[in-house]
């Protein structure tokens, strides 16, 4: 059993917002986070699009693989984030959800899905200041 705090993100196709956050969780927190996402209804392939977006910040998306959301994953997991798609994760008892509304990036140019990826970055940087609150005093001894 690991201590490490698990986040599951959440989107209808899992093709997203759900990967640039697990993306951006994994590269920001490295393997202090466990990291998962899965969508209702997963799409057949990651949206072109939001690797690109991602790509431009360095972090390579290609070869994600949509997942289908499962109890397993939500029962495994500490924070459960739906992507405000409406999408509703299975409840258990002592797990912290959050729904974070953000423009879905499905059919949109790299202009708009530039600030999607954006917002999500600066909101998992809020992220991890509260699941790694000591993460500060820690890194220095690195």
């Amino acid at each position: 059993m690991s201590d490490k705090p698990s986040v599951l993100f959440v989107c209808v196709h899992n093709a997203g917002r759900s990967q640039m956050a697990a993306a951006w969780l994994a590269h920001l927190a490295g393997d202090r986070v466990e990291v998962r996402s899965a969508g209702s209804a997963p799409a057949e392939q990651v949206n072109p699009v939001a690797v690109e977006a991602m790509k431009e910040v360095g972090i390579d998306i290609a070869d994600r693989t949509p997942e289908i959301l499962t109890y397993d994953a939500v029962e495994a997991s500490d924070v459960c984030v739906t992507m405000g798609c409406g999408d509703a994760c299975p409840v258990f008892p002592g797990k912290r959800y959050l729904d974070w509304k953000l423009d879905d990036p499905a059919g949109q140019g790299i202009e708009a899905v530039r600030p999607i990826r954006d917002e999500i970055k600066t909101r998992i940087e809020g992220l991890i200041a509260e699941l790694l609150p000591e993460d500060g005093a820690e890194h220095e001894h690195t």
